[in-house]
């Protein structure tokens, strides 16, 4: 028997408020997947100051999910607790045409799985600029066991292509937060990203 005249009733909306941070080095595309990704517009590269913030509202399985994401432009981001502590998820970017930028990630994942024992934030490892097969110097299987030994999930896409990649990079990371709901953070000053805020509301 339906619960009303006119059907079943419809289950409520979620509301959730999430923190993502996008890092990597200088010029792997952080900026042009995060911007696609509100704009759905290709904007290739530019120069900006060591942070930019955006906030976006985006509906994912049922739930409005209001999203502050924080665009980290500094390469010692990695090796900085106070992201995990202030991040609900993270993405981890590098270029498959910069080597460099993929080894900053291995030198730094000692100390970002340390980091994650006190603060268990989902991660996703972001190889990006797969339209440029021609300059590739950083090969898939690689991203793979890297992904592996952080303990993460792994993309493989073009910020100038692949939209619909990009869209689900953002909200497969949101399901991962959404795993993780019950371990939520308590709230935490930060120098750095300004007044302390409330655990993720899901």
């Amino acid at each position: 028997m339906n619960n009303s005249a006119f059907g079943r009733r419809r289950k409520p909306s979620t509301h959730a408020e999430v923190k993502i941070a996008v890092t990597g080095l200088r010029g792997v595309g952080k900026s042009a997947i995060t911007v696609r990704f509100l704009t759905k517009r290709f904007i290739g590269e530019y120069g900006h100051d060591q942070e930019t913030k955006y906030h976006h509202q985006t509906k994912i399985d049922g739930d409005i999910v209001s999203m502050e994401i924080l665009d980290i432009n500094n390469q010692d981001i990695f090796t900085d607790t106070q992201l995990i502590e202030w991040a609900d998820g993270i993405m981890l970017v590098y270029s498959v045409t910069d080597r460099q930028s993929f080894e900053a990630l291995w030198k730094a994942q000692n100390k970002i799985s340390e980091a994650r024992k006190a603060f268990p934030v989902p991660f996703t490892l972001v190889a990006n600029k797969q339209d440029l097969l021609h300059a590739q110097v950083v090969e898939t299987a690689e991203g793979r066991e890297l992904a592996s030994e952080l303990g993460c999930s792994f993309k493989v896409l073009s910020a100038a292509e692949h939209y619909k990649q990009i869209e689900d990079t953002f909200y497969d990371l949101y399901r991962d937060m959404k795993m993780l709901k019950h371990g939520a953070k308590p709230s935490i000053m930060g120098r750095m990203f300004g007044r302390g805020r409330k655990p993720m509301t899901l």
